[in-house]
């Protein structure tokens, strides 16, 4: 038996505009409403819209058909402000109770690495933002970029959830497959559950690339390599960006055809089947435990942090806006501390990145910038400002405390 089960990660983050240094102190819209309005939307026409079309007819037509999303809570908020139809579409989806919401950090931030503390609060926010758009709650976790550890795996734990996501990379699976389930090298007894990043990585990235020795992957082609996989494993973990339909792979290459066909393809073969990460878990038992002391992720050939953290520009950035935490909480001003968050976002570092070697393209096709520097230097003005309101909002607060201390030293007198 092989259970497959697709899940996809839904995300879009609030995009800076140019913030030129002498907006310092004058300007607080930082984000480019136009730009994120502009990519919303044609995002949605490429690829939420018509391939959440596409998934609930299937849906409709597969009763054993199963998929499963996590969508960031930032990614949500666009859509109510600006593109309520594409939420729409994935309550239908959810509506079908074939459909599994996973949890996540709601503005898809690096917290777990700075805070602790932050992470939690952001789990819980998209909880609370997920049960109160699809009515659901989720028990199963993905990280942002799938970073996980066995530290990582452990604090999840001990939020409640039973199962976690992760990268099937080979130096941490080392002879294991990551086509069974797994525990985490730790204390507990949460699931995990390991992409299979060949496989995935076919339809993600490969799909369309002439020059692939592969190409074209044929319905049929795929479905015998599912196949293969009986009596060696029990799940084929399919874990990508929702956008590979009709944005990465676009309509023209056949990709909506591709997937159309599969599940009727797949369940020719009796022993195939579909499942979520939560039917997963409570269908196989675990074969053993996964040792990752070290953290990693799905991003390019290394699998590590060098993404996002990989130079002096991204650390110098990440470590300053977490260095605000204490303060931004404490000063209670709701719309600086929802800037300050959504400067979390992994995509802002994720632009800094100063990799140009082998997958460098992606980083290149992902950048609205025209250098990583370019936009270290948006964002550390972004960053100055911020500092500036800080400091307006504590003294605001320092004036009126006082001013009630002289009033109630008036009454006294």
């Amino acid at each position: 038996m092989v259970s497959v089960c697709f899940y996809f990660q839904v995300h879009q983050p609030f995009r800076m505009r140019n913030y030129p240094i002498f907006d310092i102190g004058k300007r607080q819209d930082y984000f480019d409403d136009e730009k994120n309005i502009e990519v919303l939307l044609k995002v949605a026409r490429k690829c939420y819209l018509p391939a959440n079309q596409l998934m609930l007819k299937l849906l409709k037509a597969h009763p054993e058909f199963r998929i499963s999303f996590s969508l960031s809570g930032v990614f949500i908020e666009q859509c109510e402000r600006w593109a309520p139809e594409v939420i729409e579409s994935f309550k239908k989806l959810a509506d079908t109770g074939k459909v599994e919401i996973l949890s996540e950090t709601y503005y898809h931030s690096l917290a777990y690495l700075f805070s602790k503390e932050e992470f939690k609060e952001q789990i819980e926010m998209h909880k609370k933002k997920i049960q109160d758009v699809f009515g659901v709650t989720p028990t199963v976790f993905r990280n942002t970029e799938l970073i996980y550890s066995n530290e990582i795996a452990e604090f999840i734990e001990d939020m409640g959830f039973k199962g976690i996501l992760s990268e099937g990379w080979d130096p941490i699976l080392k002879d294991k497959s990551p086509n069974l389930i797994y525990r985490p090298a730790t204390k507990g007894n949460i699931r995990l559950l390991m992409k299979n990043y060949r496989m995935a990585d076919d339809i993600a990235f490969r799909f369309s690339n002439k020059g692939w020795s592969e190409w074209p992957l044929t319905t049929d082609k795929f479905c015998q390599w599912v196949n293969s996989i009986n009596n060696t494993g029990k799940c084929l973990n399919l874990f990508m960006d929702y956008e590979t339909f009709g944005e990465h792979q676009w309509e023209d290459t056949g990709i909506f055809n591709f997937i159309s066909s599969l599940p009727s393809e797949l369940l020719k073969n009796p022993d195939n089947d579909f499942k979520t990460p939560s039917e997963l878990i409570d269908s196989y038992e675990p074969e053993g435990e996964i040792n990752c002391q070290q953290m990693i992720s799905w991003a390019d050939v290394e699998r590590d942090l060098s993404a996002w953290l990989g130079n002096r520009i991204q650390r110098s950035s990440a470590s300053r806006i977490y260095e605000m935490e204490k303060e931004i909480k404490e000063c209670g001003d709701k719309d600086l501390i929802n800037d300050w968050r959504k400067l979390q976002t992994s995509d802002h570092f994720y632009y800094m990145c100063t990799k140009w070697f082998n997958d460098g393209d992606v980083h290149k096709y992902f950048n609205p910038y025209d250098s990583p520097y370019d936009s270290f230097i948006n964002f550390m003005n972004v960053m100055n400002d911020l500092t500036l309101r800080l400091k307006d909002s504590e003294q605001m607060s320092v004036s009126s405390a006082d001013e009630v201390n002289c009033n109630e030293m008036g009454k006294a007198v």
